[in-house]
């Protein structure tokens, strides 16, 4: 019997998301975007999660930093420790000084900011007793030591090798973080052969997705133990979850994903 636990995310409407620029493999700048439509599918996941029983604090959007809304970037936070962000695009610098500022505004006593390229939440996965760290397109590997350092909890790292999987959170989704042994979903082929066996030793019991689901990014989804919210394309994943005891939670992205973000890029958990 899975039984989910109330969480507490941070989230940013994409009142001036568009596709002006093209830092991954899924934006097309030369597609018309629409904003209205973001913001309906961001509204929708936002009172998914209300829904649910988690909490959901808002973070003011940016004129100028259209990816502002996936808030996964922003840091890290761990036991109320929060690791800021620092980008590898220009594009997206700013975003860390807004977010910094917001956690300092809101009860985080301090806010560490990393020296090495970190792109918080996206590529540094807590499962509740181990930080998977991905690297090979956005966050250095120098920056899993300096979480390992500021946490003070083991990192494993993992190499990244597929660029429409350019974070961690693409291809990698924690179902369960409440036991010793955490239960994860994730793609192989989104990572390199010897980080494959490290996650074959670690997790064994993971649910392994497909090319189809990892197609539409639906391991890029939010489980609190029990519900888990997934892109609504992601059926066959959705199917794999409900045979392991979790009720998949089917939500629309599709504009979002234009810019290469799911329900899991949006959302940022506040860990206290």
């Amino acid at each position: 019997m899975r039984v989910g636990t109330a969480r507490r995310y941070l989230m940013c409407p994409p009142r001036y998301f568009t596709v002006r620029y093209m830092i991954n493999s899924w934006m097309d700048p030369t597609r018309p975007v629409d904003t209205a439509r973001a913001m309906a599918q961001w509204t929708a996941l936002a009172d998914t999660y209300r829904a649910l029983g988690h909490t959901v604090e808002v973070v003011d959007p940016e004129p100028g930093l259209p990816d502002m809304v996936f808030a996964a970037n922003a840091g890290t936070v761990i036991d109320g420790v929060v690791l800021g962000a620092r980008f590898r695009h220009a594009e997206r610098a700013a975003e860390a000084e807004h977010y910094r500022r917001w956690f300092l505004a809101h009860g985080a006593p301090d806010v560490v900011m990393p020296s090495a390229v970190n792109e918080g939440a996206g590529d540094l996965v807590w499962t509740g007793t181990l930080l998977l760290a991905g690297s090979g397109f956005r966050t250095e590997p120098a920056a899993h030591a300096e979480a390992q350092e500021l946490f003070g909890v083991p990192v494993i790292s993992l190499r990244l090798v597929d660029p429409y999987y350019y974070h961690l959170d693409t291809c990698l989704l924690v179902l369960d973080d409440s036991r010793c042994a955490p239960l994860v979903a994730y793609y192989p082929a989104a990572f390199s052969p010897g980080s494959r066996r490290v996650l074959a030793r670690l997790f064994p019991d993971a649910v392994i997705a497909g090319p189809a689901d990892a197609a539409c990014l639906g391991l890029n989804g939010v489980s609190d133990g029990h519900s888990v919210v997934l892109p609504r394309e992601a059926v066959q994943l959705g199917r794999a979850l409900a045979v392991r005891g979790f009720e998949p939670v089917f939500v629309d992205v599709s504009e979002l994903r234009r810019a290469g973000g799911g329900p899991k890029c949006c959302t940022l958990e506040l860990r206290a």
